[in-house]
């Protein structure tokens, strides 16, 4: 143990990064920092998956024809699929502990990592300010009527978009993530830590609440696909690819995290646990609202709304702090912990990751989700395609260029270096295969959105096949696009030694 110290030590003696491309939040983990177990990585998702939004997921595919064993199939099987880039996009993290913004460099260039982060981080500002007003609705709608029915507060407000109280309880849930947030990354490693059982807990007693009240769900497994075998298959692929994109954003950044793990088993093995808690989660969802039928005589598929009407002065209390728990552990690691990364990276010497995080906050209030998710209820489902669309691509990239061109070797180095002779400096910064496969993989699909969101009346059927599939086609057509393209420049890559920065980690 203390030659491996030595050896780090005497690495990082010899380390020279650009002032310009690190900081605190960017430099490569220590081994004294890599103490992330498999159970801690598995209390993520526990963290994440458990949430107003993950809650709807296969309620909503049954709503839509499927069978309520089809539905949950479907989340299970888009989550398992999910999971292979996931562990693959995970391994660098864990065996060089750098971030996701500098393992886009090797891909995409030193300035031209700029790119793709601040892609995931649009996206993440965007979900950040949809998870916070669900947060705020969970405060407004449990505070006794008297308050929402006598306070002026309540009224409409054409120019907000909302009303006065509304828009506090939105506020009020914004702060109070920001204390967790600005306690920087080991605030969250704890907060989704403990939080796990807790989460675990509230979710099993709505579950036998649920089950003893309707006299078990008999209800639920009554609801048999209203679907012929054409019309199943034309809703399970835009389906599978929504519920794909669902996580697509962490599939990403997910070395944010993996490079606090121990070992590459502890990743693995806490990451498998993905599919498993989304397959449970969506279980209870389905159940307790198929449920909400037999116990009030109509469906209720919010569980804000379902907790409202359970009543009781005990039971607000504890609905406002799970669901505020819920929406703060997804919340605060799946869209805050990737945008303020990305914004450090665009200039470590001015932000931390506090102050990036309080930027992201501060967009995700310039989003107005209270707007966008009353100007459509296809509004999540068209956004969760339609951004997979951007995120696929930087994946099938990230992959291509890790294992089939490096071959899991880089040169740590060279990932803080702005020499031009450097391995990952390509023209002026960027690296023109990746940009060029980036932007290839994206265009075919944009005709199916502009379709989808009504700037276009009719598109050809392919173009709508290639949209409701737009993860799969941009994530492979660009990683093998990219794969030609450094093939067709000539680069030879040769195996690189691992650097003495950090003790290698298979």
């Amino acid at each position: 143990m203390a030659s491996s110290q030595s050896k780090l030590n005497a690495g990082f003696d010899d380390f020279e990064p650009d002032p310009s491309l690190i900081n605190d939040d960017l430099r490569p983990t220590a081994p004294a920092e890599r103490t992330l177990s498999g159970w801690e990585m598995a209390s993520l998702w526990v963290g994440l998956v458990v949430g107003v939004p993950a809650y709807y997921l296969a309620g909503s595919l049954v709503d839509l024809g499927m069978a309520w064993w089809q539905g949950i199939g479907t989340v299970v099987a888009a989550n398992i699929i999910l999971l292979v880039p996931l562990v693959l996009t995970g391994h660098p993290g864990t065996r060089y502990g750098i971030p996701f913004p500098v393992l886009a460099r090797s891909s995409f260039g030193i300035r031209g990592a700029h790119v793709p982060t601040l892609l995931r981080a649009l996206v993440g500002c965007g979900w950040y300010g949809i998870e916070s007003w669900i947060g705020g609705e969970a405060i407004y709608l449990l505070l006794p009527k008297s308050i929402k029915d006598s306070s002026s507060l309540s009224q409409f407000i054409p120019w907000l978009g909302t009303s006065p109280l509304e828009f506090a309880c939105f506020m009020a849930f914004w702060l109070a993530q920001l204390t967790i947030v600005w306690k920087g990354m080991e605030g969250i490693r704890k907060l989704e830590k403990y939080s796990a059982p807790i989460l675990i807990a509230l979710t099993s007693c709505l579950l036998i609440w649920a089950y003893s009240k309707a006299d078990g769900f008999i209800h639920m497994f009554s609801l048999s696909s209203r679907l012929s075998a054409s019309q199943f298959w034309s809703l399970f692929f835009p389906s599978l690819t929504a519920n794909i994109s669902f996580w697509a954003t962490l599939a990403l950044n997910i070395p944010d995290f993996t490079r606090y793990a121990r070992s590459q088993a502890d990743q693995a093995l806490g990451q498998a646990g993905l599919p498993i808690f989304m397959g449970a989660f969506t279980f209870v969802g389905l159940a307790v609202t198929s449920s909400t039928k037999v116990i009030f005589g109509r469906v209720i598929s919010s569980p804000i709304e379902l907790l409202g009407e359970i009543g009781g002065l005990s039971t607000v209390v504890l609905s406002i702090f799970g669901i505020s728990l819920a929406t703060i552990t997804t919340n605060i690691a799946a869209n805050v912990v990737a945008p303020a990364n990305a914004l450090v990276n665009l200039s470590p010497s001015k932000f931390t990751f506090q102050k990036g995080a309080l930027l992201t906050a501060l967009l995700g209030i310039a989003f107005q989700p209270w707007r966008l998710l009353r100007s459509s209820e296809s509004f999540v489902y068209t956004w969760l395609v339609g951004y997979s669309a951007l995120l696929g691509p930087i994946g099938g990239i990230l992959l291509a260029d890790y294992y089939l061109i490096r071959q899991t070797n880089l040169n740590i180095k060279e990932l803080y270096s702005l020499s031009p002779r450097g391995d990952f400096y390509y023209t002026g910064g960027y690296n023109l295969a990746a940009m060029a496969a980036l932007v290839l993989g994206i265009l075919p699909v944009v005709p199916g959105f502009l379709e989808k969101v009504g700037v276009l009346s009719s598109v050809p059927d392919w173009l709508v096949v290639i949209y409701n599939n737009a993860w799969f086609f941009s994530f492979f057509s660009a990683g093998v696009l990219y794969w030609v393209f450094s093939s067709l420049k000539g680069r030879e890559e040769k195996s690189l030694p691992i650097d003495p920065l950090l003790p290698n980690i298979p």
